[in-house]
């Protein structure tokens, strides 16, 4: 009878979790690079009670025991390209992320799905949280321009030069499994680097796509299919908490058969 209660509760709290989901895909809808979040349901199973047949040590097939929820899965499908005017802005045309410098002692790397460059105290070329680009490109401080290709490869203008100077190149990683990332905001994911996880490649190579300067990437979020899902959501969770109701009421049923 008590399973009923556990079982409920569960319910309550998986459909909760989905509805903080949806309702932070839903916020953040007009974040720039957002992944949207997916609520990825499974089975609980007990092990079994002993069976009636207690002398020779069986013991029942398991049993469901409610529903649990993993809130930490991200959909990684590309969002819109938009145009800014910005020629720091670069975004990423295709799956693949941008790496940035991390800590050397460190045995993660972090990725990046691109937005706003700038040129960092050291004179690299840094994202938005002031980490520098894997590639190190220095900027000369006279630059005027600079140019960033589909290939990655990073040009700037000088005074006095007639052509742009290749200044250096900027790669593309592709994760092996993107359920290994995880999310630090801002578009910025960290994962370990073990020399599987992570696959190095040149834009354009394997599905990982290309820079595009110029543009921002959107979140991935669709606003009706967040909507449908947060009416589901709302439904399941009504379900549950009528599930419990019914529990109790069965169990006041049976004390009431002492009387």
């Amino acid at each position: 009878m008590n399973n009923v209660f556990y079982i409920g509760a569960t319910g309550l709290n998986a459909q909760q979790s989905a509805v903080d989901i949806t309702a932070n895909n839903l916020a953040n809808m007009n974040t720039a690079a957002f992944k949207r979040g997916e609520a990825s349901f499974s089975e609980l199973m007990t092990d079994g009670a002993i069976s009636a047949n207690v002398a020779r040590g069986q013991r029942s097939a398991p049993v469901a025991a409610g529903v649990a929820v993993d809130p930490t899965l991200r959909v990684f499908t590309p969002g819109v390209l938009h145009e800014t005017g910005n020629a720091f802005d670069v975004a990423i045309k295709g799956d693949g992320f941008i790496e940035l410098q991390s800590d050397r002692a460190s045995s993660e790397a972090t990725l990046w799905r691109g937005g706003t460059l700038h040129v960092g105290t050291d004179g690299f070329l840094a994202a938005p949280n002031g980490q520098a680009l894997k590639a190190m490109i220095s900027v000369p401080h006279d630059a005027a321009a600079l140019t960033i290709g589909t290939d990655g490869r990073v040009s700037a203008m000088l005074p006095d030069q007639a052509d742009p100077l290749e200044i250096g190149q900027i790669e593309l990683v592709m994760p092996t499994d993107t359920r290994a990332l995880q999310t630090q905001g801002d578009g910025i994911y960290r994962i370990q680097d073990d020399g599987v996880a992570l696959s190095r490649l040149k834009p354009g190579e394997d599905n990982a796509g290309s820079l595009v300067q110029g543009y921002g990437e959107g979140s991935n979020v669709t606003l009706s299919d967040e909507l449908v899902k947060l009416m589901l959501f709302q439904r399941a969770y009504a379900a549950n908490a009528r599930l419990v109701q019914v529990g109790d009421e069965l169990m006041s049923i049976a004390n009431g058969l002492k009387r």
